[in-house]
């Protein structure tokens, strides 16, 4: 029961708030002190007010543009860890070409001792 008489309340502060933001108040009876002061105190809450959702939407518009670091930093986290991947492979790669290079080597020079051989013994 409290959680609907929240919600109602919440939703009427919200349509007041919406109908308000458009009005000004209604000037004061400037024959009651009362009705001067309320008056004041109903423009410096307007203008508390309007600070503060100023300074709101200062802070959610830094939001976004601390949300759009953050998926810059993650994306560049993911694209330096695929450039380390990568570099692991061609690295693992380049051995196994030196390896083979390194063979073919001994091979050719095998070869041409055995034709320098063969050319001797004609």
């Amino acid at each position: 029961m409290k959680y609907k008489a929240l919600t109602s309340s919440i939703l009427r502060w919200q349509r007041e708030e919406a109908e308000t933001e458009e009005k000004e108040p209604l000037p004061p009876c400037h024959d009651s002190v009362e009705s001067m002061e309320v008056f004041k105190q109903h423009c410096q809450i307007a203008e508390e007010y309007h600070e503060v959702k100023k300074e709101i939407a200062l802070l959610e518009q830094r939001k976004k543009e601390l949300i759009a670091k953050l998926d810059q930093a993650e994306k560049e986290k993911v694209d330096a860890a695929e450039l380390v991947r990568e570099f692991e492979a061609l690295t693992e790669e380049n051995r196994t070409l030196k390896l083979a290079q390194s063979q073919c080597v001994e091979q050719l020079e095998k070869l041409r001792i055995q034709y320098q051989k063969r050319q001797g013994s004609s």
